[in-house]
């Protein structure tokens, strides 16, 4: 078995204790863990393993964190001969998925992912927002809602048919909410998150981010490459940039993006990394095909039919 999606995921799924059986029982685990705190200048091997919830939560940290736990797990998958044919990333998982293509190596993404997190948590704190989770209602209505609302407010993640996430100033995010729920919505959640992430109010974050990127060196990816902001296809280096400079503003088209893998047909989708949110998405997809979620050390024995 040779065609293989490999996805990554992004906020959300990290939890205290993230990858310390990793760096207990494999090489490739403790080595990236001393990579890491090395590249950062910091012990985030210390907050995965013994931190608080809230300081995991820390946008600064979360964001490393699940990079360097999916890049581990993707390293040993990669050590035992189990290799994508496609890749793709939520949000910050993007960064993860291009590590897996070959685009970049291990201490360049980390750079890039800590610089990604330090700008959009001080923008978050420039600029104010609240992102909240809907459920049960189509994408025309809330769409129709939120430019209606008085201020800010868009979809901001596509990640499942009935599961979609909104994202902006906060009174228009639970002036929608309200309107949402109205609308037939089963449920309008504000969310635990410190910004208003993949909204406009996240633009100062994306230009400096694409001044970060433009210094750094990226390579073409070796698989194919699923991207967020427009859920295409991309192989060349300059619109990668682009791309990932314009995530930060840009919605999650995760939905059109899952609707891709499975029109390649592959025979298992693997989620390499924390938690198992992916694989539930997916699990919502007509004709999903086997689902394999790589979190602990145990996961990664498995048989491929």
């Amino acid at each position: 078995m040779s065609n293989l999606a490999f996805v990554f995921p992004g906020q959300g799924s990290q939890r205290v204790g993230m990858g310390q059986d990793w760096r207990d029982k494999t090489a490739i685990g403790r080595q990236r863990f001393e990579e890491a705190d090395a590249v950062l200048g910091r012990p985030i091997s210390q907050i995965c393993f013994e931190g608080s919830e809230n300081e995991l939560k820390d946008t600064h940290n979360t964001q490393p964190a699940l990079f360097i736990h999916s890049a581990i797990v993707f390293d040993a998958l990669q050590a035992k001969g189990i290799t994508p044919r496609v890749v793709a990333g939520h949000s910050l998982g993007e960064y993860s998925a291009l590590y897996a293509a070959g685009v970049f190596d291990f201490a360049t993404g980390l750079r890039l992912v800590q610089t990604r997190a330090e700008l959009m948590a001080a923008c978050a704190v420039q600029h104010p927002g609240a992102m909240a989770a809907v459920l049960g209602l189509d994408e025309k209505p809330l769409q129709i809602i939120c430019e209606a609302a008085d201020g800010v407010c868009g979809i901001a993640n596509y990640n499942s048919p009935g599961q979609l996430v909104i994202s902006g100033e906060e009174a228009a995010v639970k002036q929608v909410c309200d309107q949402a729920r109205e609308a037939g919505a089963k449920r309008a959640l504000i969310l635990p998150v410190s910004g208003a992430f993949h909204s406009p109010l996240m633009q100062s974050a994306a230009d400096k981010m694409r001044a970060a990127l433009d210094r750094a060196n990226l390579q073409p990816p070796n698989c194919s490459f699923i991207n967020n902001a427009d859920a295409q296809a991309m192989i060349g280096v300059e619109a990668i940039k682009d791309s990932l400079a314009r995530q930060i503003t840009s919605p999650v088209r995760w939905i059109a993006a899952m609707k891709m893998i499975l029109d390649a047909k592959p025979d298992a989708v693997i989620e390499a990394g924390a938690g198992k949110v992916l694989c539930g998405l997916f699990k919502r997809m007509e004709n999903a095909p086997s689902l394999i979620n790589c979190d602990r050390v145990e996961n990664i024995d498995f048989e491929l039919g």
